[in-house]
């Protein structure tokens, strides 16, 4: 590989199927160490994005798993060079175990949301900021280039993302939970865990009485100049807003059940889970797959075309490979119904399919279970062993957990 094809920027949006994704992991291997440990923090905007992986949306539906990162680095590298990179990996997996763990945040956040959007409705002087915020017309430079590179690319860099929940709540004084419903509905890798959590951290919610305030000094320093924001622009401090200070107490975390070899299946491929060749079901009597027609719906107001798009497609590409894996056409199904009707057809039993996370996926997941309990169809939601051996230690903070990543990569196999 020549230095120009090592250091090469990314498409952004990258290509949604896994050989893109494959393709990408393998060209930014070599960098997982200690340079991407000195340079991920620098948002060089988005013709460059050379100093990140820019793989989140491919991990967020599972098209590259989590192990496969994890795996590359440790064998460039080792566990304590790589150690910034894999801990960003992991990141996304606390912020998921814990929302897991407590799932009635994810309803908190859809009924604090929807209070908010009436209030859009209500209030004059409200609307037309979050109007002037979410199209790009505050004034801001920094701020409204980060709108039009969302609305037009669908990715942020991470430090970007910190900058501009910052400036949404503080500066802007907008609602955070209508600044992370456009994150989640605009997000390539919109994720419900690390989007909702991550703007509840911003404003101190999360880590209780802990916030992020965006500095024009940091700004400048880490989009190398590109932007300079002036003195007075932004918000000089960043209190904490107001919400109660207690988290709910940790839930047993469901478990993931094992399919019946003997019984006929069809596998239900779903946007969450775009990798059915590591799903370990070759001894299943497999009857049939379908996939999901439409990207779920992220919240109350129409997902992005740029968001919509890149999902549909790494559907398309999950059902593929599916097809091809199990020796069985993939069919679209648009709704729950289809799948019922198509197991019927081919005399199915067991419906064999990934639990989704705590967000849309579980919304969704349990109206299926009724309907497929009614049809008398037995759904089966197995778990990744990866969630399955980290969520048990997202019960607290993220240093409890990062503590347990050694020993967790050994009961994985990772090394």
């Amino acid at each position: 590989m020549s230095q120009t094809e090592l250091f090469a920027s990314p498409s952004v949006p990258p290509t949604p199927d896994r050989q893109a994704g494959l393709d990408r992991l393998k060209a930014f291997t070599p960098l997982m160490g200690r340079r991407y440990a000195a340079q991920r923090n620098f948002d060089f905007g988005a013709e460059d994005r050379s100093n990140i992986s820019v793989l989140s949306a491919h991990v967020r539906h599972r098209l590259v798993l989590e192990s496969e990162l994890a795996q590359a680095a440790l064998s460039a590298h080792g566990l304590q060079a790589a150690e910034k990179f894999i801990q960003e990996v992991c990141w996304r997996t606390y912020w998921k175990g814990w929302l897991e763990l407590r799932p009635s945040r994810w309803s908190e956040y859809r009924s604090e949301l929807s209070q908010a959007l009436s209030a859009l409705g209500e209030d004059d002087a409200l609307r037309r900021r979050y109007d002037a915020a979410q199209e790009g017309r505050t004034g801001l430079e920094c701020f409204d280039a980060w709108v039009g590179e969302l609305r037009t690319t669908g990715y942020l860099h991470n430090h970007a993302r910190m900058w501009f929940a910052s400036i949404w709540i503080y500066t802007l004084d907008l609602p955070w939970v209508l600044g992370a419903d456009l994150f989640l509905r605009h997000l390539i890798d919109g994720d419900p865990a690390s989007n909702t959590l991550g703007w509840r951290w911003v404003g101190g919610l999360q880590t209780v009485g802990k916030t992020y305030l965006a500095r024009a000094s940091n700004i400048e320093k880490y989009t190398g100049g590109r932007f300079t924001p002036e003195a007075g622009a932004l918000a000089q401090d960043a209190p904490p807003l107001d919400a109660a200070l207690e988290h709910p107490a940790p839930q047993t975390l469901a478990a993931g059940q094992a399919p019946d070899p003997d019984a006929p299946a069809l596998i239900w491929l779903h946007e969450e889970d775009l990798h059915p060749e590591s799903w370990a079901v070759d001894e299943l009597d497999v009857r049939a797959v379908v996939y999901q027609a439409q990207p779920w719906a992220r919240g109350a107001l129409e997902l992005s075309d740029c968001a919509a798009r890149f999902t549909q497609q790494a559907l398309i590409d999950g059902a593929q490979r599916a097809g091809a894996y199990f020796g069985r056409t993939a069919q679209a199904a648009a709704d729950i119904d289809a799948v019922i009707d198509t197991a019927r057809s081919v005399g199915a039993k067991h419906v064999v399919t990934q639990r989704p996370a705590v967000g849309p996926g579980q919304d969704h997941m349990a109206e299926y279970r009724a309907a497929l309990a009614r049809a008398d169809l037995t759904l089966i939601e197995m778990r990744r062993p990866w969630d399955a051996a980290f969520h048990p230690y997202a019960t607290k903070g993220f240093f409890k957990f990062k503590s347990a990543i050694p020993s967790v990569f050994d009961q994985l196999h990772l090394n």
